[in-house]
Formats: structure tokens, C-alpha cells, sequence
């Protein structure tokens, strides 16, 4: 099963989610409770297993799905995001911008993390790979260590020729951050 909730122009003039409010950055709050709200509602809809329970976004809402994933973690078993933001990375749309542009590396917004995989093209030019980057390090740092059982990094080419590298963090479990 799949959500797709979405945002108004209302609420924000590109359709976006709010990633870089501080009302919208906590649990139990504004954008976060919502999509919260959307997956409480599909696990007790359709007796889906709680423990295969994912959130996922693009750009604002790859941004959005880091937040939700770590004000969450009792919810969601994994966050995967595609071109996002660490979770607090801005606090308004100044910073927002500047955070794209040049990357942040975010603060705490509550909440242990879970497992996280993350996407970025590395010639990105809306949202700075760097983000990519300080995402990574920022769930890394939010289970209290940097790789505790080490990391592993590969390169390679897809099968339509296109070049990628692919760093996988250990931890206890097994994978903790791709």
C-alpha cells in the first residue's frame, strides 16, 4: 500500500511541504503530525504490519520524510529520501534557500533515528548534493556514533551506464545508514 499525501497551495505557494518551519519540524506538530496521521490511519485501515511501515520523499518532501522518520521513530521502520535535507537544516524560507544552495548540516528535532537510505545526483542543481552528505552524518550522529561496526563504500556504473557510489553504514542490526 501507498500514501500520497499531499500539500495545498494554501499551505505552501510551490505545493512543498514546510520542512524549514520550526512548526513543522517537531513531533506531534503541524506537517509531521499529519503525515503521521496518514500512516496511523492506513496501518489501522488495512492491518498493514507495523514493522514494514516506511516513509519516503523528493526534494521538500524527502526533507520532510527525515524529519517525520526521526520525530517517529515509533512509527516508521525506515526513511528514504531522494535529493532532501538533514532535519533541521533551516528554520525559515531565508535559510531554506541557503540550505539547498550551500547545504546544512541540520540540528536535532527529536526523536531516535532509523534506519535511512538516501538518493542525490551529484550535479543536483536546486538542492546541493552536500545535503546528501550532511543527512548521512546527521542520523549517523543520532544513534550515537559514527558507523559503530564501520562503513563500506563501492563504485560502479548502472546498467545504462551511469556512474554511482554507494556507502553503506554498519551498525547494530545490520545496515543503519545507505
Amino acid at each position: 500500500l501507498v500514501a500520497y499525501p499531499a500539500q495545498s497551495r494554501g499551505d505552501n505557494m510551490q505545493s512543498c511541504w514546510n520542512w524549514f518551519s520550526g512548526n513543522d519540524q517537531r513531533r506531534d506538530r503541524g506537517e509531521p503530525s499529519i503525515v503521521a496521521g496518514v500512516a496511523r490511519e492506513v496501518i489501522e485501515g488495512y492491518d498493514v504490519d507495523p514493522d514494514r511501515v516506511y516513509v519516503a520523499g523528493m526534494s521538500a518532501g524527502g526533507a520532510m520524510a527525515a524529519i517525520v522518520g526521526e520525530a517517529y521513530p515509533d512509527l516508521f521502520a525506515a526513511v528514504g529520501v531522494h535529493s532532501g535535507l538533514a532535519p533541521g537544516a533551516a528554520r525559515d524560507l531565508p535559510s531554506a534557500f541557503a540550505a539547498m544552495q550551500n547545504g546544512s548540516p541540520g540540528r536535532p528535532v527529536g526523536g531516535a533515528s532509523v534506519p535511512l537510505i538516501v538518493f542525490h545526483g551529484d550535479r543536483d542543481g536546486t538542492v546541493n548534493p552536500r545535503n546528501a552528505e550532511y543527512l548521512l552524518d546527521h542520523f549517523l550522529d543520532a544513534r550515537r556514533g559514527r558507523a559503530a561496526r564501520g562503513s563500506a563504500t563501492s563504485r560502479g556504473r548502472s546498467p545504462g551506464g551511469r556512474g554511482y557510489t554507494r556507502t553503506v553504514h554498519h551498525g547494530d542490526g545490520g545496515v543503519v545508514v545507505e
